[in-house]
């Protein structure tokens, strides 16, 4: 049963549970809300259950265990709350709470899946995310701390430690002044041969088309173009309603919507609340000049069936396009 990507609202209903027999459940991208439905609980013969992008909020409850013969549970994109009940995942291949209130330690039972199924819960912690910390131990009452003023906590120090540190204080400040003149002197040797690679701007290209965002006042014309060429960030084309940086989408959470012949494309959810789309390119080999050139060329098109180039990042190592994130699905979800 798939009721997927409409504007269904309310709670599941409660005669829900009468249907026995089914064995997938879609009903993502809609607006229900309330807990999690009781009555799909108690479908055990369910192997795939999609919640996922509605409004429930509450805890998950330990009744999933229920679903003995699940294989792919995805509740991500929700408002539940509370901690990771421990969840049977001997069955399970496919499974994301990603993008909840969640908190707590994640369970044994469920740290074989990877990092971006519990991503975007602050409060979670555990394998595989990093180690949740313990609270420090409170002193003991039996062996009260006795008060000190400074002038005892400075007369215990012996002068050995006293003249160690000082010693280790300086050559600290000296390896630390070293390092910033070589940094200088290899900056002073480098600014010569990026000014020689910057090309000619007397005639019109993709580099007029597109400023490039070394931070967010960048964005709003804050460098001149010369400054913007030579950061190898990422660039935003004119009219555009983004203000993030490369920085930005790197440390955002990231959902795989599907792959194709060029690369992978993900969703992308950003700290300040804005989703994009954004396709990884793989095995292209092309030269930075030509690949702004081209970029230049899709950025200026503009089609009501087309959805619109806004940005791009180039390296060696990494090429990423910048789409608008459309709500609708994929064209494989709307076939189906």
């Amino acid at each position: 049963l798939s009721l997927r990507a409409n504007r269904l609202s309310g709670e599941i209903p409660a005669d829900f549970s009468n249907l026995t027999q089914l064995r997938s459940l879609y009903l993502q991208g809609n607006e229900f809300t309330g807990p999690f439905p009781p009555s799909v609980a108690r479908l055990t013969r369910l192997t795939r259950l999609d919640l996922s992008s509605n409004n429930y909020t509450g805890p998950i409850p330990l009744g999933v265990n229920n679903l003995t013969q699940l294989t792919g549970l995805f509740l991500q994109n929700n408002k539940f709350s509370g901690s990771l009940p421990s969840i049977n995942s001997d069955g399970l291949n496919d499974f994301n709470v990603s993008n909840n209130n969640l908190n707590g330690s994640i369970p044994d039972s469920l740290s074989k899946f990877p990092e971006s199924s519990f991503a975007g819960n602050i409060g979670l912690c555990g394998g595989p995310l990093p180690p949740c910390n313990p609270f420090p131990p409170s002193p003991s009452p039996t062996e009260p701390i006795p008060p000190t003023t400074s002038g005892q906590s400075s007369k215990s120090l012996p002068t050995g430690a006293i003249i160690a540190t000082a010693v280790g204080s300086a050559i600290v400040a000296l390896l630390l002044l070293l390092f910033l003149i070589i940094c200088l002197r290899k900056w002073k040797r480098k600014s010569p041969r990026r000014q020689k690679a910057i090309p000619s701007t007397t005639h019109a290209g993709p580099e007029e088309e597109a400023g490039t965002s070394s931070s967010k006042d960048d964005i709003t014309g804050g460098s001149t173009e010369i400054e913007r060429m030579m950061n190898n960030k990422l660039v935003f084309f004119k009219g555009g309603v983004y203000s993030f940086d490369l920085e930005d989408l790197m440390r955002a959470s990231a959902e795989m919507l599907g792959k194709g012949s060029t690369g992978t494309s993900y969703k992308v959810v950003l700290a300040v609340g804005t989703t994009v789309a954004v396709k990884r390119l793989k095995d292209v080999a092309v030269s930075k000049r030509e690949f702004v050139m081209k970029m230049g060329m899709l950025g200026k098109i503009m089609h009501e069936n087309v959805v619109p180039l806004r940005a791009f990042y180039y390296s060696d190592e990494e090429k990423l396009l910048v789409y608008d994130y459309m709500h609708g699905g994929s064209l494989f979800a709307l076939l189906q």
